[in-house]
Parts: structure tokens; sequence; C-alpha cells
């Protein structure tokens, strides 16, 4: 019983654990800058495929979880960013100039 129940435990933490790793290694897309939308707390970018979204390239908004990376981007910017969906908006998590 302690066997299968250490097992269980095993095949659980190897789980989460390849779990973290595919969120921590959530690939950059490059992208440029359409608009920038402070009131919002918005960058429209047009933006090559997010694979971890299964996105296409695309023009779109998205919500950025740091509003100071809106005073340091600007129209016609390239960029790298991550892009999650988190609480149902895809949102901004990282940014590289």
């Amino acid at each position: 019983m302690k066997l299968k129940r250490t097992l269980s435990l095993l095949t659980l933490s190897l789980g989460l654990l390849t779990a973290a790793t595919a969120w921590a290694q959530a690939s950059l897309t490059d992208g440029e800058v359409v608009k920038v939308d402070k009131g919002a707390g918005k960058l429209t970018l047009k933006h090559g495929e997010i694979k971890n979204l299964d996105m296409p390239p695309m023009t779109m908004a998205f919500r950025v979880s740091d509003p100071k990376w809106l005073d340091q981007v600007a129209a016609g910017q390239k960029l790298r960013f991550v892009v999650e969906k988190l609480n149902g908006q895809y949102t901004i998590t990282r940014l590289e100039k």
C-alpha cells in the first residue's frame, strides 16, 4: 500500500514539474507595436504565431501585466513578448524590447 501511494505521489510530482517547466519555457513571440492604449491598459500588436495559445499571426490588443510597460514602448517599435490567458483575458506577462 505504501509503495502504491509513493508511486502516485511521484507521478503527481512529475506531472506538476512538467507543467511548470512548460510554463517557464513559453516561447517569446515577435511583434510590432501598432497602438499603445494607456487608458485601457492594452497594447495592440501585429504578431507572429503564439505557439502556447495555438494562435495564428494577426493584429490584436492585449492587456499587460505591468502597466509601466506602456510608458516604455511606442507605435512602430519591434519587441518580443509572452502572452498567457489569465482570468479569461489574453495578457502579456513578459516583454523584451
